[in-house]
């Protein structure tokens, strides 16, 4: 069974790009064969532009420009995800799950990210966003425990 089940629209948290491409010794494997499911089409990806904010971060604090570039252009043009701006109807749900479930902003603009278009399930390793109940929030370190 594939690890994204019967979602298909699914909301990817930054960190899944960070594990895989940190090369991450826990995460990557299980962070690949996500992206691989988005890549090859079984299900639609959805990633806030947050994504790019966050992870150019740690490449421009090392002064590695060009690292930082390659990840922009490696999510930017990625098969099959698409990378959402923030808008008026993704600041309202934000607004919603920051009221009801006292989440980070960035989570927040995430996973509103992910409902707006239409998205069933939401993959991340913080444990703490599983609180939110309009998705479902698949946690890696509970995929890696399953298996």
């Amino acid at each position: 069974m594939p690890i994204t089940k019967e979602h298909r629209i699914i909301g990817i948290d930054t960190m899944v790009f960070i594990y895989l491409l940190e090369d991450n010794p826990i995460f990557a494997e299980i962070c690949g064969k996500i992206l691989e499911e988005i890549e090859f089409g079984n299900v639609k990806g959805i990633t806030s532009v947050i994504t790019l904010l966050e992870i150019m971060v740690k490449p421009k604090k090392e002064d590695k420009l060009a690292i930082a570039n390659d990840y922009q252009i490696i999510i930017s043009n990625f098969p099959n995800l698409d990378v959402v701006d923030v808008d008026k109807e993704i600041s309202n749900i934000s607004s919603t799950l920051r009221a009801n479930y006292n989440i980070k902003t960035p989570d927040a603009i995430q996973i509103a990210t992910c409902i707006s278009r239409g998205g069933t399930a939401f993959f991340t390793n913080d444990s703490i966003l599983e609180k939110v109940k309009e998705v479902e929030v698949v946690i890696l370190k509970d995929i890696l425990e399953e298996s």
